[in-house]
């Protein structure tokens, strides 16, 4: 580690304990014992696991003024790497990245240093932008030279293939009995070769699906990151059998059964990460469609504050919580987290003087002290039967995956109404479009009206990385924001501490303003996109009186939505614009995931 100034390392410091990775009182510990025993402070810090090499490396490029890339996960194609030779790239401890504005992006673990810069650039022959990077994602890259790209890698693993391994006898070998449930990637065969870098990639990546498409000529290898599809491959058509029934096997599915869908599961082991995965297999015009549901359990936040709930939606929602009894209802199309919603309530309420039982399929996330219970139809335990015998095991509040039909309604009704606190999901556009839906099932409107007591709609976008530019808005995203913000802003300056804090931000702008500061997230070679994670969007009400009446009344969607606006519920697209005035997200992003529902 280079030797800092002393300005430069106190700035590291401030941004160590600014960014709340360590305490003041402990960076003072640490000072003295720096001092005591004649090692570097910063060196302690990582050597005592207060932070990781990774965020020290961050630190230290944030207090020198030069941008910061994580490389961990990052995948460079070897065109660029071919830019810079792999004998230089490790004396230099820089590698090449790819091409912005006409520059040539390199990463460096010693970002600061001109004279490596100029004798690169030179090397080269092009004017560099310079990144600073962590040693370990350095090396990362640096493993990559000589290594071909994804998709011709897999596609040369697969056409060294000596068999079309359609054989289950061949295979099982291989794979072990069908009774493991959790099965091991193997490296001996080609296609577990394949399939393992396709399953790596995605889960380094974040990705949340993995979609192997058939077509006329090709095969194309899609992943949903961030809510978003995009094309990882196209392999030769012949590469299908071979993968899908590598698949099938690992799922212990039928891999002669091609006319009918089938569902399986299994789990991988990526680095550290244990990963579950969801398996879905259906016949299409040209062959068999795969879809691949990644669930890391290492990387979801189980708190209701860090998921993006804020202000009066996380109050009511925490009173709701404290309720003995009743239902707490999260409605949102697939993949919008309502599954994650209902385990952090779940993390938020629990503890050893109460029972919770769930039914889930499958079961997602495993957490510690409840008692989880997997559907499974096939030996008769469905939603509604599983749910009866829950109600026979005491509990004092049950979760119910999603309710599907009119008995499981009736059943999650029944406990709500016998003294039980219920979680449970449906299928709808908007958190007001779930008491109309309960009326379709067939459930009484007074027992709707007795038993739902909190309400929530939420969607999902995508979180833009820190440290991008700020821009003003421009006229047509002004006129949105006055027409979806307007009444909700603070009129004046004394106004805005209260609504902020009503609000649940630390401040806010004023209305009627001619412009607004919007970001756009820091882009880097490995993130063009500027988008990192995602956090939800939510709309949150309580049955109060009125909308009662309107239940019973059996009134439609939009004029419960009306009445829930008019007790001061704020909707999802309100709940993004002002995450967006916030920094968190951008007024697109928002409009992308909350202009079909209007």
């Amino acid at each position: 580690m280079n030797v800092l100034s002393p300005t430069t390392q106190e700035r590291v410091e401030e941004a160590l304990v600014h960014e709340g990775l360590i305490t003041q009182p402990q960076l003072e510990g640490l000072k003295t014992k720096s001092n005591s025993e004649g090692k570097p402070l910063l060196g302690l810090l990582v050597d005592e696991k207060h932070i990781t090499d990774e965020q020290l490396t961050k630190a230290l490029a944030d207090a020198s003024g030069v941008p910061y890339v994580n490389l961990n996960s990052a995948v460079i194609s070897q065109q660029i790497l071919n830019l810079l030779p792999k004998d230089i790239a490790e004396h230099y401890m820089a590698v090449p990245l790819g091409e912005m504005h006409n520059d040539l992006v390199i990463a460096m673990l010693d970002a600061d240093n001109v004279q490596a810069v100029d004798f690169l650039s030179n090397r080269i022959g092009r004017s560099l932008k310079v990144y600073a990077a962590s040693e370990a994602g350095i090396k990362h890259v640096l493993s990559q030279y000589g290594k071909t790209s994804l998709a011709h890698g897999v596609a040369s693993i697969l056409s060294g293939t000596g068999r079309n391994e359609t054989d289950e006898n061949a295979d099982m070998s291989i794979v072990g009995t069908p009774e493991r449930r959790v099965q091991t990637l193997v490296q001996d065969s080609p296609v577990s070769k394949a399939l393992s870098a396709i399953l790596e990639y995605a889960a380094n990546n974040q990705a949340s699906d993995i979609h192997m498409e058939p077509a006329e000529n090709d095969y194309r290898i899609r992943c949903r990151i961030d809510g978003v599809m995009r094309e990882l491959m196209r392999l030769p058509r012949s590469a299908e059998a071979p993968l899908v029934s590598r698949i099938k096997i690992l799922s212990n599915l039928k891999i002669d059964e091609h006319r009918t869908p089938q569902d399986g599961q299994f789990s991988i082991k990526v680095g550290d990460k244990a990963i579950d995965l969801r398996v879905a297999v259906g016949p299409t015009v040209w062959g068999e469609e795969v879809v691949l549901r990644l669930l890391d359990k290492s990387g979801t936040s189980l708190n209701l504050e860090n998921m993006g709930y804020t202000g009066r939606a996380l109050r009511l929602l925490q009173t709701g919580l404290t309720r003995p009894h009743g239902m707490i209802l999260t409605s949102g199309p697939t993949g919008s987290g309502k599954s994650t919603s209902m385990y952090a309530m779940i993390q938020s309420i629990k503890n050893d003087t109460i029972n919770i039982i769930t039914l889930e399929d499958p079961v997602e996330y495993k957490i510690e002290g409840v008692n989880q219970i997997q559907v499974n139809p096939d030996i008769g335990l469905t939603f509604a039967t599983g749910l009866r015998s829950i109600l026979r095991q005491d509990p004092d509040v049950i979760m119910v995956g999603e309710i599907r039909d009119k008995e499981t309604a009736s059943l999650a009704v029944q406990a709500a109404l016998t003294g039980h606190l219920v979680f449970s999901t449906l299928h709808t556009n908007s958190a007001a479009g779930i008491l109309p839906r309960l009326l379709d099932m067939a459930i009484e409107p007074f027992l709707i009206a007795s038993t739902v007591h909190t309400v929530i709609g939420q969607r999902l976008v995508r979180r833009v990385v820190s440290g991008g530019e700020t821009y003003q808005s421009s006229k047509a995203e002004t006129a949105a924001i006055h027409a979806t913000l307007g009444h909700l802003l603070p009129k004046t300056e004394a106004d805005i501490p209260k609504v902020a804090a009503d609000l649940g931000y630390q401040s806010l702008p004023l209305a009627g303003q001619n412009a607004y500061t919007l970001v756009k997230g820091a882009t880097t070679p490995d993130n063009p996109s500027g988008y990192k994670g995602r956090l939800g969007l939510y709309e949150v009400f309580e049955i109060t009186e009125t909308i009662s009446d309107l239940i019973l009344k059996r009134s439609p969607s939009s004029i419960i939505e009306k009445a829930a606006i008019a007790n001061g519920m704020i909707t999802m697209r309100q709940d993004g614009y002002l995450k967006a005035l916030a920094g968190q997200t951008s007024l697109s992003e928002v409009d992308r995931v909350s202009s079909a529902d209007e």
